[in-house]
């Protein structure tokens, strides 16, 4: 195997195809890199079980400057080598496997010798049926992963709960997930899903890496999947991701249907308050922040203190309160992560009991993105 290719280029897809692979594996030959030569093209490939991400380099890409000298395959140790390619000086570099899996990189007048392994023992990438399979533009994908995976747990004791629930039915995508003390779900109507019905548990670490990826163009995303694998194509990359298996808990019914106190916020004017009251409430030990709503004086004040340091007191801006008065308790980190999803917009909150969750919706859009908090009990 020998060829020449562009080293920025090359950098480039190196570099998304390492989001796959561990350091830490019970597979060996999964802390390499798979690198496939064909008359066609370069295709990388990293694995950690979990996902696979397999990437290819055209040989008509007058970009990448692919010169194929000689097809063949080999695993190479992946830290390392890429270490070696991003120091490398010149822009060009050149990769030859000789006998015994030795593999020459030069480049300029640096040269390095390291030992690969045999391409045959890489484990195989699943195969998902192209049959089974709808589109998303990469933007919209991106926005999901970004305003559900917030609420994803990182607790391993409930597996299911570090993952985000898609449901897909009747040309409908709904995208929910939760850690038990908050909840983040979004909706939207797609045109792609024709029959097919999914109902699937993807993990968030996998889908955290899918956005870091993503182009933010509109460019689309092919969604594959299969009894217990998602394929996600979009460019000339590959995405896999194995599945969660169980049950996801049935969260339409933890969302309350009515409310006793709404108000309507400026989502940045707010999130800026909550992150002022948080400076304090993170040097206590309990890091909570206490809401009041005095409905008959139309005031909105933020509190919260430290018994070492002080405490910070705020009136709120706000465009609009009614129902009952209310004191209510909650994480600020919760919060701030919750009104960040919004962007530039504005959010109306509602609250029904002090110790009942509260919603947090777009003023605009009230069906389709909804964020859940449950408040702290304070005495």
């Amino acid at each position: 195997m020998k060829f020449t290719v562009n080293r920025t280029n090359f950098i480039k897809s190196l570099t998304d195809v390492q989001r796959a692979i561990s350091a830490k594996t019970t597979i060996p030959i999964l802390t390499g890199l798979k690198l496939t030569l064909s008359e066609k093209g370069l295709t990388l490939t990293g694995s950690n079980a979990d996902i696979s991400i397999e990437t290819f380099i055209s040989a008509d890409d007058d970009g990448a400057e692919l010169q194929i000298e000689r097809p063949g395959k080999i695993v190479l140790p992946a830290r390392f080598f890429s270490e070696i390619i991003k120091k490398l000086p010149e822009s060009v570099l050149t990769i030859n496997v000789t006998d015994n899996y030795q593999t020459e990189i030069t480049s300029g007048q640096a040269s390095f010798t390291i030992k690969g392994l045999d391409a045959d023992n890489y484990p195989h990438l699943p195969e998902i049926d192209e049959a089974q399979q709808l589109s998303l533009t990469s933007d919209i994908l991106k926005q999901i992963i970004s305003q559900t995976v917030i609420a994803v747990s990182n607790q391993e004791s409930r597996p299911i709960l570090t993952g985000i629930h898609l449901v897909i039915k009747n040309n409908s995508l709904m995208a929910v997930a939760t850690d038990s003390h908050r909840l983040s779900q979004r909706k939207l109507t797609i045109d792609s899903a024709q029959d097919n019905a999914y109902d699937i548990i993807i993990p968030g670490k996998s889908l955290n890496e899918l956005a870091k990826m993503l182009p933010d163009d509109a460019s689309d995303v092919e969604l594959r999947i299969s009894e217990n694998q998602i394929l996600f194509v979009f460019g000339n990359t590959s995405f896999y991701s194995r599945l969660l298996e169980g049950n996801y808990p049935d969260t339409e019914r933890l969302i309350p249907q009515t409310s006793e106190t709404t108000i309507e916020f400026n989502a940045v004017e707010f999130l800026s308050s909550i992150e002022r009251a948080s400076l304090l409430s993170h040097e206590s030990h309990n890091n909570i922040v206490k809401l009041s709503l005095e409905v008959s004086e139309q005031k909105a004040t933020i509190y919260s203190n430290s018994p070492e340091i002080g405490n910070v007191e705020e009136s709120l801006k706000f465009q609009n309160l009614t129902g009952n008065s209310l004191e209510i308790s909650f994480n600020p980190d919760y919060m701030k992560d919750a009104l960040r999803s919004f962007g530039q917009t504005t959010v109306t909150v509602s609250f029904t009991k002090p110790l009942r969750p509260f919603t947090l919706v777009p003023s605009e859009d009230h069906e389709h993105f909804i964020q859940l908090i449950t408040p702290v009990r304070t005495f």
